[in-house]
């Protein structure tokens, strides 16, 4: 008898996903348990005030190998938190909260921002975002299925920015 929580959600190493919140309709996901923390891809990160709210406005590119659609977002700051990467450095990022949706399904996670132009995945999901949701089959991709890459197909061919 498992004590896996029942209704888990079943994903691979790497999915489509979406972030309605921030109008990101689809971005590529590496699941990473290594990481803590998920992290998206931004750049031109800048805060400013909206009433007595902290907010951090940033551009996503959301496809990889691709700068030809940039998507704007903003979002409230909710802490700044000194992370270290993979390879041992340390950086200050901001951390927002979004709604994540993948598989059908949806729930509020916390993303640190930082740029990841040379790494080949845009967005990491850390286990902190996982946690209690999924169940991770790490020798299968894209399990929730690749609908959500076709999005950008008509945009990217008519290299329209948005």
């Amino acid at each position: 008898m498992s004590n896996d929580p029942p209704n888990l959600l079943i994903i691979g190493w790497r999915e489509w996903v979406s972030l309605p919140d921030l109008k990101i309709p689809a971005i590529k996901a590496k699941i990473d348990t290594g990481a803590k923390t998920s992290v998206l891809h931004a750049f031109g990160i800048e805060k400013y005030k909206k009433g007595k709210l902290e907010k951090v406005r940033f551009t996503v590119h959301p496809l990889q190998k691709s700068c030809d659609i940039g998507i704007v977002c903003s979002a409230e700051v909710l802490d700044q938190r000194v992370i270290t990467d993979s390879g041992g450095h340390r950086e200050k990022r901001y951390v927002i909260g979004t709604t994540l949706f993948i598989g059908g399904r949806s729930w509020p996670i916390e993303i640190t921002l930082t740029d990841r132009s040379g790494m080949k995945f845009r967005m990491l999901l850390g286990r902190k975002a996982l946690q209690k949701q999924v169940q991770i089959n790490p020798v299968k991709s894209f399990l929730t299925g690749k609908t959500l890459s076709k999005i950008y197909k008509n945009k990217q061919s008519r290299r329209k920015r948005y």
